[in-house]
């Protein structure tokens, strides 16, 4: 996962026009993609669809692989986390989470979710890049799941639960987008993230 806005506190006219650039942006560029292909399309493309020069892209995105890694899936998860009760389990709390507005992002963003994430899969570059990013998800898990039960992020069990909830959520999407997002991606983590809290028992 790797920035949807969930604050409750309201945004300034500043970072609002901030916002709504970088998801227009984001939307022509995954227009493009899908209509000439990730490889094919360039960031003035991107730039010129969106109505933006390409210094102002490159404010947004560094780079055009940035497009596709960056989301605010993360971020969004933390907060939902952080709003469940401290003595829920962490699994529990993260199938609850899916139940709100985490849930309802992943149904809006159905169309850009199945289209990045074939190209994360696909490109050597991006692919490349999402181990990074991974990482990255795994430490913010860690990080939530020290708060909530006041270990360190760097103990080696919460290290390994958050990576196991990654590898969880990354298997779950490749499913999805191999069946072309027919299934309900939030059901398919309500059916199987529980494999984790009953263990592995075969």
């Amino acid at each position: 996962m790797t920035t949807h806005e969930t604050s409750a506190a309201p945004l300034g006219l500043r970072e609002r026009k901030k916002r709504q650039t970088r998801e227009r942006i984001r939307r022509e560029a995954y227009r493009l993609f899908a209509e000439h292909g990730y490889e094919t399309t360039t960031v003035d493309q991107i730039a010129d669809a969106a109505e933006v020069s390409p210094s102002t892209f490159f404010r947004y995105f560094p780079t055009k692989e940035d497009v596709v890694i960056q989301d605010e899936y993360d971020p969004a998860l933390a907060e939902a986390l952080r709003a469940r009760p401290a003595g829920e389990p962490i699994v529990d709390a993260i199938l609850n989470s899916l139940k709100g507005p985490l849930g309802q992002m992943l149904d809006q963003d159905r169309e850009d979710l199945l289209l990045r994430t074939r190209i994360t899969f696909t490109d050597a570059a991006i692919r490349a890049r999402n181990v990074v990013e991974q990482q990255r998800s795994e430490e913010a898990i860690a990080a939530i799941i020290a708060e909530r039960t006041g270990r360190a992020a760097t103990d080696l069990e919460i290290k390994c639960a958050a990576a196991a909830i990654i590898a969880v959520f990354t298997t779950l999407v490749r499913h999805w987008v191999e069946g072309d997002g027919q299934e309900d991606l939030a059901e398919l983590y309500q059916r199987h993230l529980p494999l984790l809290a009953r263990g592995l028992d075969f």
